[in-house]
């Protein structure tokens, strides 16, 4: 994959990223979901260069080419991200967060200077812990609702479910596939099977666990524990993308986030299902176009 830019972080954390679209365009920082990192952006070129956007992936600590951090925060993933935004040169900037990488997203709307932040968009987000440890576990799918209790109650079974997930992802690529299919709809099959995104997606899950699991877990436990931030202070404009037919992210986790965040702009998807983030993909980067200026 050649040589990986990084960011230095006052602590001494390298923060290794990817970016696409139009280097001299508006900034958008991406948080990509789990199991992947910073190669996700590459799913979204297309979309980025259409609407002229430097969009930009980058590793949380301990996954891809970022350094690993022993305590992770909410807070701490914001401060990063704008040393992120300052070390590229803008002073305004916008998030956008998949999956697992939505949590995260919801984080910099709470946390990062809304005249600092311009835009905020969180894709079929991992809301598991959003209003309590694991809130939201009568609607998770079995996978997750057996993550969520390891999570918070056995660590060693969660470690070694996420070292289970890095092994076959890297070695068992076709294994991989089959049991993504077996977990997602007919909507995410097709999308997941186009030869560009298997590949882009294949190589951004490979990418997770270059360092091992661990970076994996400590970025996961937290979004099932109560988070330490209140979405139901945010008030800025928080964009909330959902496939009503996610079977990984069923969309009452999220309709309850954007029934209580005062900021929220609901936007289901009528038959979507978790790749909703490609599949409208169109929709999602042109709002964030818009309200950046681009």
């Amino acid at each position: 994959m050649g040589e990986t830019p990084t960011v230095l972080t006052p602590d001494g954390r390298d923060l290794g990223y990817t970016e696409v679209g139009n280097p001299d365009g508006p900034l958008v920082l991406h948080n990509h979901g789990g199991p992947s990192s910073r190669l996700e952006a590459r799913l979204f070129a297309r979309f980025a260069a259409k609407y002229k956007l430097r969009f930009v992936g980058v590793d949380r600590p301990g996954i891809g080419r970022s350094s690993p951090q022993k305590e992770r925060t909410f807070a701490g993933w914001a401060d990063d991200l704008t040393i992120v935004a300052d070390a590229l040169g803008y002073r305004e900037f916008g998030v956008t967060g998949w999956s697992e990488g939505g949590p995260w997203a919801l984080a910099a709307a709470a946390y990062i200077d809304p005249r600092r932040l311009r835009h905020v968009s969180s894709i079929a987000g991992a809301s598991y812990g959003t209003f309590g440890d694991n809130s939201a576990a009568q609607y998770l799918s079995k996978i997750d609702a057996m993550g969520g209790t390891l999570a918070l109650r056995f660590t060693p079974g969660f470690r070694l479910m996420y070292k289970s997930l890095g092994l076959t992802a890297k070695h068992y690529r076709k294994t991989y596939f089959s049991q993504l299919d077996k977990a997602v709809n007919s909507y995410d099959q097709e999308i997941a099977r186009r030869p560009d995104v298997e590949s882009d997606f294949y190589e951004a899950t490979v990418e997770c666990f270059a360092q091992g699991s661990d970076g994996l877990v400590r970025d996961a436990i937290p979004l099932y524990r109560r988070w330490a931030f209140d979405v139901t202070t945010i008030e800025r404009k928080v964009h909330l993308w959902q496939g009503l037919d996610d079977l990984l992210v069923p969309d009452p986790i999220n309709k309850a986030v954007a029934d209580r965040m005062p900021g929220a702009v609901w936007h289901p998807v009528d038959g979507a299902g978790h790749f909703v983030a490609i599949g409208a993909g169109d929709d999602i980067f042109a709002i964030a176009a818009d309200e950046l200026g681009a």
